[in-house]
């Protein structure tokens, strides 16, 4: 059981590793032997997560990118390659959002969101899996959704679109990888205040989202460690792919 979750030896990419979830993942993956290289538009806040592994006592390094272009992926791949040798495991957890009402939602707004949370997703995965494959390189590839993927929430209409379709992505993939030895699955967080919600959490919403959560409180960034560490596992969830795994206080069992 003490090398179940034993990442020694493993190298994690995180994309959007540089974001709030995504560094705290990245830092779980980090604390469990996994050397990380953190990916996201932003270089100084991707230094930044760099400089907490450290100081934790991980091996880490930053690197430029954005989802959006497949040219600065490739880029970023090989830059990875050439500093790690490849790659075993995939966090895919870049995102943005936007409450605009659905009426007043216009196409170049729509267009952006569904560049980086779902176009995005399938563009790395075509970068950074086909790596995988041709370095010889089984191992994990973990997106992350949303709950607003199962049951779409009010006031995020694009959000909701383009997470349901990362969770058909994911199931896709995992039929697509298994013959690589590639599993391919999803995190479902549920409310975690991050930067692409605290603009619509409102006193009223939030009071909602309360009352819908058994739990009865927001969840930690560092929550979604576990799912993380156990997903990158191949000795824990050696047979676990296509699946969408709920870390989100029981919304999603929640009716009336």
């Amino acid at each position: 059981m003490n090398t179940l979750f034993d990442l020694t030896g493993k190298t994690a990419v995180a994309i959007g590793g540089n974001s709030v979830l995504g560094s705290s993942m990245a830092k779980g993956l980090s604390t469990h032997g996994a050397k990380v290289a953190i990916v996201g538009r932003n270089l100084d806040k991707a230094n930044e997560v760099v400089k907490e592994i450290e100081a934790l006592g991980g091996i880490a390094k930053a690197f430029q990118a954005d989802v959006v272009s497949k040219e600065s992926l490739e880029a970023a791949a090989t830059a990875i390659e050439e500093w790690s040798g490849g790659w075993d495991i995939l966090l895919n957890a870049p995102g943005t959002n936007s409450a605009t009402p659905f009426f007043d939602l216009d196409m170049d707004e729509w267009d952006t969101i569904m560049d980086v949370n779902l176009k995005g997703i399938v563009v790395t995965c075509q970068v950074f899996a086909k790596k995988m494959i041709e370095q010889g390189r089984q191992g994990s590839i973990i997106n992350i959704s949303s709950v607003s993927s199962t049951t779409p929430l009010s006031k995020v209409f694009t959000y909701s679109v383009s997470k349901a379709g990362l969770n058909s992505v994911t199931q896709f993939l995992a039929r697509e990888f298994a013959q690589d030895g590639i599993r391919v699955n999803a995190i479902i967080p549920g409310f975690f205040p991050a930067e692409q919600n605290r603009k619509i959490l409102s006193e009223e919403r939030v009071a909602s989202i309360m009352n819908h959560t058994p739990m009865n409180r927001f969840g930690d960034p560092d929550e979604l460690q576990g799912a993380t560490v156990w997903l990158a596992s191949d000795k824990a969830s050696s047979f676990v792919t296509g699946t969408l795994i709920r870390v989100d206080g029981g919304f999603g069992s929640m009716t009336i």
